[in-house]
């Protein structure tokens, strides 16, 4: 049975690595155009996880996908909005893994006390659309142009979702390090997993 788990920068990160590797040389679904080694990734894991959450879904010791929030922007006042990334391993799409992730991240989130989700999309990609799409983002604009890679210029579009009820005075994120190890926190995350089809 696969499951949903928050990530292990030491361990993780050369397998999330390999995932990532194939949609950097074949596509411009992410605009980076040299692969990420995995200490790369470890690095870069550890300092988003004292904020952020990233999680995996993994079966059998493989990892399938994996899906995280960050920075949208690095003014304070961004601090309740969220960009949320999502890669699943080309030879396991269509089994529910990236519904599944998506879910467990945006609940996460919410728990936090996170306002916004912001998935930024190359389009055309109907794939990503349609799963945005199907959780409640709305596409709020597109920018025209915005990135260069595999020889043309490519357009992204901003899907927006609110995940809270803030109004005045909101009270702060609370950090994964606060709540990591929280037991509502994790079952949370693992309650996704049987939404796979493996």
């Amino acid at each position: 049975m696969a499951s949903i788990r928050l990530v292990n920068p030491k361990t993780d990160s050369e397998q999330i690595a390999a995932i990532y590797y194939p949609y950097v040389v074949n596509t411009a679904i992410t605009f980076d155009t040299l692969p990420v080694e995995g200490r790369v990734f470890s690095d870069k894991i550890t300092k988003s996880m004292t904020i952020y959450p990233w999680l995996v879904c993994e079966h059998n010791g493989e990892l399938l996908g994996y899906a995280s929030g960050g920075q949208f922007r690095d003014k304070n006042s961004f601090d309740w909005t969220v960009e949320t990334t999502i890669y699943v391993k080309e030879a396991a799409q269509g089994l529910g893994i990236g519904t599944s992730l998506y879910k467990a991240l945006i609940n996460c989130l919410t728990i936090q006390n996170f306002n916004l989700c912001i998935g930024i999309i190359t389009i055309p990609n109907p794939t990503s659309i349609n799963l945005h799409e199907s959780l409640g983002f709305k596409n709020e604009g597109t920018i025209k142009k915005a990135g260069f890679k595999l020889g043309r210029w490519h357009d992204i579009g901003l899907w927006v979702k609110q995940i809270s009820k803030h109004n005045y005075n909101p009270s702060y994120p609370t950090k994964l390090l606060q709540i990591k190890n929280d037991q509502a926190y994790l079952n949370e995350i693992d309650a996704h997993s049987k939404l796979i089809n493996i």
